[in-house]
């Protein structure tokens, strides 16, 4: 039986950080372990290529990567150019990521081919009604539309099209509870949130709920691993409300010492808001990579995280403006402790990739 050649094209994708580009590079990565000829077309995201070029050698999947060009428009026409040759040779094409969405839906005009679009979450929330339209023009084109969770299939509910949920996946074996590595980290209970800080991540809305959370635990600390984009102004706020001995800002680390903090960590948190643009948590793939380690996670409700965490097995949804509620969860899991680490552990076993890949292979075979 002919295996199916399937081009993959993605706004961003490894070793530079972004879940779309995460999970670009496992949906490429597991279809190849099924003996699918998987090929990559994605951004060059640094000027100094060098990391990407030597990352993309060790994959078993070819990626071409759009070199970065100016004025700008040379590199978006170079995109349309290079998945134009990308569809005559693919049988099946996917799309992830805004640009990928429309670039790909173009060139479907031209070529018939079978195709598949991924939504996450942000690229079908924009605030501007132009953008919007284009957007949904570009997905009525798509035979096939995954979203990563049931929060974003409702984001597209208007375009009254058949939706697949597939939640995103983890690799497992990458999130061992063997590692030796330990990293010493400051308060007691210890909460942890990993992810570029920004609104959208809600560092600055756990901040804001830290001086009643010390009320209850004085001796609580929340670490923040992730790029530090909008940390000055976050830490700034937590001067303000004297919480500021409470936080630490660790920036992106290695995957061994973002392990060794989450290991130390008693719970995840990721408080998520919609940002002023629409920027919004799609799924909170982080939030499973901590339930591998056996860490319960407290998170949002009424985004994607609702999809990431099994409320009251896995850990819990909240309102994240509720400092109350908040806190009679975080009691809840720190003292039925182990119960709730096993069960952490079991849900984020339904997410290994090796499971969710047959439900993308179901839907193209």
């Amino acid at each position: 039986m002919h295996k199916k050649n399937i081009l993959i094209v993605t706004s961003e994708f490894p070793p530079q950080p972004g879940g779309i580009g995460n999970h670009a590079y496992y949906l490429a990565l597991y279809l190849s372990k099924h003996n699918y000829d998987v090929r990559v077309i994605a951004d060059q995201r640094a000027v100094l290529n060098m990391e990407e070029l030597a990352f993309d050698a060790t994959l078993p999947f070819t990626v071409q990567r759009i070199a970065i060009q100016m004025p700008r428009f040379l590199m978006y026409f170079n995109r349309i150019v290079k998945t134009f040759l990308g569809f005559k040779a693919a049988d099946y094409v996917i799309a992830t990521g805004k640009f990928s969405l429309w670039n790909v839906a173009f060139c479907s005009l031209f070529y018939s081919r079978d195709t598949l679009a991924v939504i996450h979450g942000s690229e079908v929330n924009f605030k501007s009604a132009i953008i919007r339209k284009a957007v949904d023009l570009s997905l009525k084109q798509f035979h096939c539309i995954v979203a990563v969770s049931h929060y974003t299939k409702e984001l597209v509910v208007h375009l009254n099209r058949d939706i697949t949920v597939i939640p995103n996946g983890i690799d497992l074996e990458r999130w061992s509870l063997d590692s030796t590595k330990q990293v010493p980290l400051s308060g007691s209970p210890i909460l942890t949130t990993v992810g570029r800080v920004s609104t959208r991540k809600g560092q600055l809305q756990v901040i804001t709920l830290l001086p009643e959370i010390l009320k209850h635990y004085p001796n609580a600390h929340y670490h923040c691993v992730g790029i530090p984009t909008e940390a000055p102004a976050f830490l700034k706020h937590a001067h303000n409300l004297d919480v500021e001995k409470h936080v630490t800002f660790h920036g992106a680390l290695p995957h061994a010492d973002l392990q060794a903090v989450l290991s130390a960590t008693d719970i995840f948190v990721m408080l998520s808001t919609e940002s002023a643009t629409g920027d919004v948590e799609g799924f909170g793939i982080a939030i499973l990579e901590a339930n591998a380690l056996g860490i319960p996670a407290i998170g949002s409700e009424n985004c994607g995280i609702a999809d990431a965490i099994q409320h009251g097995v896995s850990g819990f949804l909240v309102d994240s403006q509720d400092a109350s509620v908040f806190c009679d969860c975080m009691s809840t899991l720190l003292n039925r402790d182990e119960l709730f680490k096993q069960q952490a552990r079991v849900w984020a076993e339904q997410h290994d990739w090796n499971q969710i890949i047959t439900r993308y292979i179901a839907l193209i075979s």
